[in-house]
């Protein structure tokens, strides 16, 4: 009877183990971040935040939606429910007095979600020029100049260009070819390869940036972008995910762009927009991205072309 518990208990803590692997280690924080302020709103009223139930949540859900978006609502509660599941606890999120509050919070509020602003051609110029301009080393010049024009390039996800090793490139006559080992939307680590060709102008080349910082940096093994510590000492310290947004944002600042509605993803969204203005179709830009569903990237197709295709260019006046 003892070894059967003790077998129970080995297979109960592997299964919780099995599931926290099953998300990203960014992924999972995140639930956590946001089941903390969904305990913290439990406390301070005198109510159960694990296990909880469906009136607590949907009256949490209502608390959140005087001040947040719908889509914090419905992340807010996909984390609610992951954290009951990794915890052994059944919670009904589709219970109507969820579903239906939600419903109606969307019916007050309205649904069109603003997100970040896309990091356009002509803003991606700008960014190299002042990159450019500044009076700092040439090796860092050419680290934040590969981070921007890969990143846009690619069509990356911050947490996927981070994570880029020397290993995972492989230049070819054609341009460069980039394995990505996992990514938000790859949970079971396929992986994929991402093709970056030269462009016709060397001075905004993802491909030909990259290669100078490569031959700059002396990397031969491990992560491609890395800190810096005491001024242009460069460590084997893989940069973090936030240090991309404040790359950004500091060069659109120089560049005398306000930087408020830009970040990490306006590289990722910035190059389906760009790619959709010029044409390509939902099927390629997702090759690049790896979108999973067509849902965004048919927001980026229709945002680009909401003058292209505008009827009222039919109307004379």
């Amino acid at each position: 009877m003892n070894e059967l518990t003790t077998d129970l208990k080995s297979l109960h803590e592997a299964t919780l183990n099995n599931l926290k692997s099953s998300k990203a280690n960014n992924t999972l924080r995140a639930y956590k971040s946001d089941f903390k302020d969904f305990g913290a709103f439990c406390a301070k009223h005198g109510l159960n935040s694990l296990p909880s139930e469906p009136k607590i949540v949907s009256l949490y859900l209502t608390h959140l939606s005087k001040n947040s978006k719908i889509s914090t609502l419905k992340r807010r509660l996909v984390s609610i429910s992951i954290i009951h599941k990794l915890k052994g606890h059944y919670l009904d999120t589709k219970h109507p007095i969820i579903l239906e509050n939600l419903m109606g919070i969307k019916r007050v509020k309205g649904s069109i979600q603003k997100g970040k602003k896309p990091i356009l051609i002509n803003h991606l110029k700008s960014i190299i020029n002042v990159i450019n301009e500044q009076k700092i080393e040439d090796i860092k010049k050419l680290r934040d100049k590969s981070i921007i024009l890969v990143g846009f390039g690619g069509g990356f996800r911050r947490t996927e260009l981070i994570s880029i090793d020397y290993e995972d490139l492989e230049f070819v006559p054609e341009g460069v070819k980039i394995a990505i080992k996992r990514s938000k939307t790859d949970q079971f680590g396929e992986g994929m390869v991402k093709g970056l060709p030269y462009f016709t102008n060397d001075k905004y080349c993802p491909v030909i940036n990259l290669k100078k910082w490569i031959e700059i940096s002396k990397i031969k093994s491990g992560p491609i972008f890395r800190r810096f510590s005491r001024g242009s000492l460069l460590t084997y310290k893989r940069l973090t995910d936030q240090s991309v947004v404040l790359i950004i944002k500091e060069y659109l600042n120089l560049a005398g762009i306000d930087n408020k509605n830009f970040a990490g993803h306006s590289l990722r969204s910035g190059f389906a927009t760009v790619a959709a203005e010029s044409g390509a179709d939902e099927r390629s830009i997702m090759a690049m991205t790896g979108h999973k569903t067509t849902q965004m990237v048919r927001r980026y197709i229709r945002e680009a072309n909401i003058f292209k295709n505008n009827a009222l260019n039919k109307v004379k006046i």
